[in-house]
């Protein structure tokens, strides 16, 4: 494929693959995961979430990773981390995710995955570490030194995906980078010592990008997040602190009515509708009447979630046993895949 690494180019592979998954589910294995640094929520369900559970649903086979080594590439404490993985197992088993069809696991269980990193930072230079945009983007958010973990964070990517011999991820934009490494240090290994890793390509995300509930980015850090595992007091308490401003009337404007947008936009995507429609049923009914109708939409999206996060909460045994499991199994894929790379490497002795 020429200038395979544009985006457009990108964006049509994707397109490519997407109508190629309902047809030929066995020709695909999906990896995806979340650092443990808090709460999963909307932002996390629109984005990805819900698109992982779909794929699984749709008989490809699934992976997903809680990236509990990559939590200190930006950060100085693992405060917490244990509560946060704990809450992460919860919350993919209660929007669906079935553990006897999609492995969850946690980085620093699988040693022989992250053995991989020896051989795959041989393939890299650091130039072309240093470019990566998302590197860039997490050390200028986080306000961190780039320590040597950050730097290598994309060829971490790599060992994630390439271990359970993963093909396609579901993505945005911003992560294409990544995804463009990890096939370019595949087809490295390939080519110096022998096939060993298939290509690997991003499946973009059609969701809307859902923003926090002040209009920037949803994020934990800016408390402008519904978590998941929020109660319902809890819910109604965030979205009244919202701000919003001192015009009346409702309207759609994401640029010039940020908090009102982003409140309208979270119903939207709770109810399947257009954020202008609600815009205008409400009209001159204030922010009052915006937050409420906001707060009953994200409560009755949330309820079946909530619901099933009770029943496994009542057993934390098996969510432990969930853990367990999946990365059992993802030891016994990396310890294959390792000895596959000691072999193509003359390493097996």
């Amino acid at each position: 494929m020429p200038n395979e690494g544009s985006f457009d180019a990108a964006e049509r592979r994707s397109d490519e693959i997407k109508q190629d998954l309902p047809l030929h589910p066995e020709n695909y294995v999906m990896l995806s995961g979340d650092r443990p640094t808090g709460r999963l929520h909307l932002g996390h369900y629109f984005g990805t979430l819900a698109e992982r559970v779909r794929m699984q649903d749709m008989g490809i086979r699934t992976n997903i990773l809680i990236a509990d080594y990559q939590v200190i590439t930006d950060r100085d404490t693992t405060d917490n981390i244990s509560d946060n993985v704990f809450n992460m197992v919860v919350d993919y088993l209660s929007i669906g995710i079935d553990p006897k069809r999609t492995m969850i696991y946690a980085h620093s269980a699988v040693p022989a995955e992250n053995q991989l990193m020896l051989p795959f930072l041989s393939l890299v230079t650091e130039a072309e570490l240093q470019r990566n945009p998302t590197v860039k983007a997490e050390m200028e958010a986080s306000g961190h030194a780039l320590t040597g973990l950050l730097l290598t964070y994309p060829v971490h990517q790599a060992c994630d995906i390439l271990f359970c011999k993963g093909n396609i991820v579901p993505c945005g934009r911003d992560q294409l980078p990544h995804i463009e490494l990890t096939r370019t240090i595949a087809r490295r290994f390939n080519e110096r010592y022998g096939k060993v890793f298939p290509d690997v390509w991003g499946v973009l995300t059609s969701s809307q990008m859902l923003p926090g509930l002040d209009g920037r980015k949803m994020s934990k850090s800016y408390g402008n997040a519904i978590s998941l595992s929020m109660t319902p007091d809890e819910t109604a308490k965030r979205i009244k602190k919202s701000k919003t401003d001192s015009d009346r009337h409702i309207s759609y404007d994401p640029e010039g009515r940020p908090g009102v947008s982003a409140l309208l936009t979270t119903a939207a995507v709770c109810t399947g509708r257009d954020p202008i429609d609600i815009a205008d049923e409400i009209g001159d009914g204030g922010s009052g009447a915006l937050k409420s109708y906001v707060t009953d939409c994200v409560n009755d999206f949330l309820e079946p979630i909530r619901t099933k996060r009770e029943t496994y909460l009542a057993d934390p045994s098996y969510v432990h046993d969930v853990l367990a499991e999946g990365n059992a199994r993802a030891n016994e894929i990396a310890e294959g895949t390792l000895d596959e790379v000691r072999h193509a490497m003359g390493m097996d002795y």
